[in-house]
């Protein structure tokens, strides 16, 4: 074994776990009790059909077992995010601020094995940090295969019973993400990935993600391009450049030569897949820099875009690009979801793309096709010197929208008149618009626009599910105002002008909340179902209960507010019989036990059926399977000093 990498595995307890048996390989499925992929199937639909837990039984739930991540690097996770994966006896979840990889007793919790690999400062300054998003398997016919993106960027392959590094693949089981990129890079350069890799068939697909950008340095940087690799040897079977070069299609909309220099357009989010159609698809993010593109004029493919390509040439099949030239950091986030439906009487399959400004675009994924209209939308242009605009934005007509997207006076919190006061003195400070609305220029007296939803969402990472037996998508958006305002600031950066305030004005003087409350009236956070065959919601309630110190805030003069719902990040499993989603926040439970609450909900109606406990707040997506007739859910849980934990849940 090479000294660059460790595994630990105790091989007679490997060697005597109860494994279902390898079959030949297969696209992975939760139909046997499952959970094979990052989305559970490569539909991304974080669907599972098993049933043993009910409305009826879910609140009799308890703690099977616990894993604490603390130990597995130098220092504790405080926003532990994966999704385990549980194939053939055993569950494979990333670990801790190294990113190791461990193998545990689905039943127990029971360590078999672990691997990291140590990156010196090649981890140390890598872009995405942290124990990441998650992992992959590839049944290749024998043991299987675990494949997994270190901090570094770079592409690992262990067998999946024992921990120790495919040595057929690339170098040593390692092959390095910063070559063969068709970009000079050096080991630290500025690219990385938190997400998972999947695979389709024999092709690993590996996205690109960079440093958040609101304030680059420079409007150079490194492009993300995103590539296929063989599963077995780990060669590259092809690239695709998110900025077209001067002969490919799209290169147009990149004008004055801007697409030589600028960066990013990379793929942070997760990808799904198509076996049938041989199709992979995937999401990509904003260029360089998020709110300001005088340096890039033209709508700037495949920027804001999901794009579906050959799986096995990583050829174009089609494109949508849901926001031209984007400068407000509307990137898209998450897994496109693959549901098949019917609309008006027409078998459609379906691909919805979740955007963080809570609209749904709903495709054919074999054409790229709206499914329903989306028309083009005159958008008003800005005033901030050099920068170019786009005169129009798509706007999809089914389904509406799942959250806020206009600011207005009736929206500010007005609980008490205090409250009220402050938010109309935050208001006034500010230029107010809807989601397309530009950017404007920071000064002392406005200090910029106030964005609903904010540049993180309405959606983000976690994305949605689909019930494929119904129809029915699932959604969580959070409600929160965030404040755009730009600068030029030689010193900070070489672009004209960055995210940032004013001279003088301080974090405080700028904030959107008052004294830390919301500004806006709640619901902060919510669950959305739509009826994709009618693409109208079925039902929307709030999600989460508001942190203690909202609860209790001084300014409420003591009021009951409620059920707020929370703003998080927060993934949602469907199950045979319910959709499940623990809360964000942190705050005393109805237990009387400070932590959060996993909860139950009825899939037709959003009735609230059941609640557990959680010691802290859901940060990861919850998953579901079955090992010896007991079904059981596991989700990653951090925050409020809490260490990052996997926590595991079956009925007695």
């Amino acid at each position: 074994m090479s000294m660059r990498s460790m595994s630990i595995a105790t091989a007679a307890a490997v060697v005597t776990l109860s494994l279902s048996g390898v079959a030949a390989a297969q696209e992975p499925s939760t139909a046997n009790g499952e959970w094979p992929s990052y989305g559970g199937n490569l539909s991304h639909d974080r669907y599972s059909p098993l049933d043993q837990i009910t409305a009826e039984n879910f609140s009799e739930m308890e703690l099977a077992w616990q894993f604490n991540t603390d130990s597995f690097g130098p220092r504790p996770e405080t926003n532990y995010q994966s999704t385990p994966l549980m194939v053939n006896g055993i569950l494979y979840v990333t670990a801790g601020s190294r990113r190791a990889v461990v193998a545990l007793d689905p039943a127990t919790g029971e360590l078999l094995w672990m691997h990291r690999v140590d990156e010196g400062e090649r981890g140390e300054t890598a872009p995405r940090r942290l124990s990441g998003r998650g992992l992959a398997y590839w049944d290749d016919g024998g043991d299987g295969v675990i494949l997994y993106v270190t901090p570094g960027y770079q592409l690992v392959a262990v067998d999946a019973r024992t921990g120790y590094e495919e040595e057929g693949f690339g170098d040593n089981g390692i092959v390095d993400l910063k070559q063969n990129i068709d970009q000079d890079l050096e080991p630290t350069a500025e690219i990385g990935l938190h997400a998972a890799p999947i695979v389709a068939g024999d092709t690993i697909l590996i996205g690109a993600a960079h440093r958040p950008g609101g304030a680059p340095p420079s409007r150079t940087n490194v492009k993300g391009y995103v590539r296929g690799f063989d599963a077995r040897t780990g060669e590259r079977k092809w690239i695709f450049h998110t900025i077209p070069g001067g002969d490919e299609f799209g290169n147009d909309t990149w004008l004055n030569d801007s697409w030589r220099y600028t960066g990013n357009t990379g793929v942070w989010a997760q990808w799904s897949a198509d076996p049938e159609l041989n199709m992979a698809y995937f999401a990509v993010e904003a260029p360089t820099g998020d709110y300001y593109g005088g340096h890039r004029p033209g709508d700037n493919l495949y920027s804001g875009s999901v794009v579906a390509v050959d799986l096995d040439t990583g050829e174009r099949a089609w494109h949508y690009q849901t926001v031209h030239h984007d400068i407000w950091d509307w990137d898209l986030p998450a897994a496109p979801v693959l549901l098949d439906i019917t609309v008006d009487g027409r078998e459609v399959k379906a691909l919805i793309l979740p955007t963080k400004q809570s609209y749904m675009f709903v495709l054919d994924r074999a054409t790229g096709e709206p499914v329903w209209p989306i028309p083009e939308v005159p958008v008003r242009a800005g005033d901030v010197p050099g920068e170019w605009y786009a005169p129009t934005q798509p706007i999809p007509m089914r389904p509406p929208n799942v959250d806020d997207v206009d600011l207005s006076i009736e929206d500010l919190v007005d609980y008490t008149p205090e409250l009220f006061t402050r938010a109309m003195e935050i208001y006034n400070r500010h230029t107010i618009g809807w989601l397309y609305d530009p950017p404007t220029v920071a000064e002392p007296g406005m200090l910029g626009t106030l964005q609903l939803p904010n540049s993180t969402g309405g959606v983000n990472w976690p994305g949605g599910s689909a019930d494929p037996e119904t129809g029915f998508f699932y959604i969580y958006t959070k409600t929160q105002v965030g404040a755009l305002g730009l600068v030029n600031d030689p010193e900070r950066s070489d672009m004209d002008f960055i995210r940032g305030r004013p001279p003088g004005v301080g974090f405080r003087d700028a904030s959107t909340s008052i004294d830390g409350f919301p500004m806006i009236k709640p619901p902060w956070g919510r669950i959305t179902a739509i009826d994709m065959n009618a693409g109208d919601i079925a039902w929307q309630i709030p999600h989460g209960e508001a942190p203690d110190n909202i609860r209790n805030h001084p300014l409420l003069d003591g009021r009951d507010i409620g059920r707020t719902g929370w703003p998080g990040r927060v993934g949602v499993l469907v199950t045979k019989n319910l959709i499940v989603a623990g809360e964000s926040g942190f705050y005393t439970t109805e237990t009387g036990e400070a932590g959060a609450m996993l909860r139950a909900y009825d899939k037709a109606t959003g009735d609230e059926v059941g609640a557990v406990y959680m010691t802290a707040p859901q940060s990861g997506s919850p998953m579901t399977y079955e090992v010896d007739g007991r079904q059981f859910i596991v989700l990653a849980t951090s925050g409020g000093g809490r260490s990052a934990t996997l926590l595991a849940y079956a009925l007695p």
